[in-house]
């Protein structure tokens, strides 16, 4: 339990940098917009998806409603989903409902890519893992929002972008290999676009939500992803 525990921290050691560094930006984001660094700290304590809290906060901020933020946060978060039912398939037989529960509000990429490389999954691995990693996030949207409220606001601004930085290191490197990566990449920022100058009436949340299934849908449908038994024909 206790050496479970230990390694799960060890291993969430690299995760919990990037994270500091990452969550910066956030914490910048989410005190330029508004938000009280209290608030910024209790939404990445509660909250632990860079995708999701930026969206969110933007909404926040627009003064968007909850049916916005919940369709907003479903589709950006629902990967998280299949992540744990890929990940289910490596928890050991200690895995109860109740420790189902809490690991799963751990997942995100990192951890999910951490944690599913292991031969075997304890539940103390996954919350060593998600402690530290949490920590790191936590700490560094804390550190970020309370230099956001002393630097000036051109400083502020520029290290607001990391947070963009890193976004656009997630889908670069795939756009580049796969076609349907790069098309769903340029119709989202297409319509984004459009929504942004054109249809300025529609709210950011559901222009997330449209521009998000959209895209999906048509790479969906022009360029769909072979299953196992095609491949192997």
């Amino acid at each position: 339990m206790k050496s479970d525990f230990l390694k799960g921290i060890r291993d969430g050691i690299p995760i919990c940098l990037g994270y500091l560094s990452v969550s910066f930006g956030f914490g910048i984001l989410a005190v330029s917009l508004g938000l009280s660094i209290l608030s910024a700290v209790g939404i990445s304590l509660t909250n632990l998806t860079s995708a999701g809290q930026v969206a969110g906060v933007g909404i926040i901020a627009a003064g968007g409603s909850l049916v916005e933020m919940v369709l907003t946060q479903l589709v950006i978060n629902i990967r998280y989903s299949l992540m744990g039912i890929s990940l289910s398939q490596k928890l050991d037989g200690s895995f109860n409902t109740m420790h189902r529960m809490l690991a799963s509000f751990g997942i995100t990429d990192e951890i999910f890519a951490v944690a599913v490389s292991q031969k075997s999954v304890s539940p103390y691995y996954m919350y060593g893992l998600t402690v530290i990693s949490a920590l790191g996030w936590v700490s560094g949207t804390f550190l970020g929002a309370a230099a956001g409220n002393i630097l000036p606001a051109s400083v502020s601004g520029a290290m607001g972008i990391v947070l963009y930085g890193m976004f656009l290191a997630i889908i670069i490197p795939p756009a580049k290999k796969e076609k349907g990566v790069l098309a769903a990449v340029l119709i989202a920022a297409v319509l984004s676009t459009v929504f942004e100058y054109v249809f300025k009436s529609v709210s950011g949340g559901f222009a997330i939500i449209i521009c998000s299934v959209l895209a999906a849908a048509f790479c969906a449908v022009f360029f769909p992803v072979p299953d196992e038994k095609e491949d192997e024909t």
